[in-house]
């Protein structure tokens, strides 16, 4: 039985990185939590599809939402998680060295960065 639950956690895993605006969430997250109009800013997308998005990645284990009074901030679920996406990506970038050209974009500091 412990590999069907092994495959099923990867499954969930692909499922969450086969969508580029979850992709970005993830590795936006790696630098740390966010609330979700940060995020959609980010990505590029409306409130209401990162609230989707968010609620799937929520779905797959890999986000939790942290209520601070009227607001929720979002969080990778575990430390370990924005490792193994940054291993990911220089697996890709080795296999690939042209693949990604920083399509991951600006991290939400950066951009908050960038308006000021």
């Amino acid at each position: 039985m412990m590999v069907s639950s092994h495959t099923d956690a990867l499954s969930r895993f692909g499922h969450a990185l086969s969508d580029p605006t979850r992709t970005r969430v993830l590795l936006a997250l790696r630098n740390g939590p966010a609330y979700p109009a940060d995020l959609a800013e980010v990505a590029g997308v409306t409130r209401q599809a990162m609230s989707n998005h968010l609620a799937c990645l929520r779905g797959c284990g890999l986000v939790v939402a942290r209520p601070e009074g009227r607001r929720t901030r979002y969080e990778l679920t575990d430390p370990r998680i924005g490792r193994a996406l940054g291993e990911l990506l220089d697996l890709v970038l080795v296999v690939d060295p042209a693949c990604c050209g920083g399509e991951a974009g600006p991290s939400i500091t950066s951009r908050r960065e960038m308006v000021r």
